[in-house]
């Protein structure tokens, strides 16, 4: 039996949220989250198996960045979905990183997300 994919979801407006969690699920995903915070975000990283993330930049608490180095150093793909771009210091550590801009359909994004999972994963 294979495991139903995990995908955290770190957005801080409600109907956001609300629209990625529909679209994770349409695409066959279990929704982690959503996390309003970094502090929440952090702690779901910490308790679950997370497979992808979609990642907002501001949240109520801070910025993204720790959770961002977290699925990095944890080798999890993830997907920046934004309406401000990424901070400064983790756009000049990490160029490369998948950046949706707000607004965006929440296909769309699932869609970019599942483009960044590993070949067979």
């Amino acid at each position: 039996m294979t495991r139903t994919l995990s995908v955290l979801i770190v957005e801080d407006e409600p109907i956001i949220a609300l629209s990625l969690a529909c679209a994770v699920e349409a695409a066959g995903a279990q929704v982690v989250g959503p996390a309003s915070s970094t502090v929440e975000a952090l702690g779901l990283l910490a308790q679950a198996t997370i497979d992808a993330a979609i990642i907002d930049v501001q949240l109520e608490d801070r910025d993204i960045t720790p959770v961002a180095v977290a699925l990095l150093h944890r080798h999890v793909p993830f997907v920046v979905h934004t309406g401000t771009g990424l901070p400064d210091a983790l756009a000049l550590s990490h160029p490369d990183l998948p950046v949706l801009m707000k607004p965006i359909c929440a296909d769309a994004v699932m869609a970019r997300l599942m483009q960044q999972m590993p070949v067979g994963g």
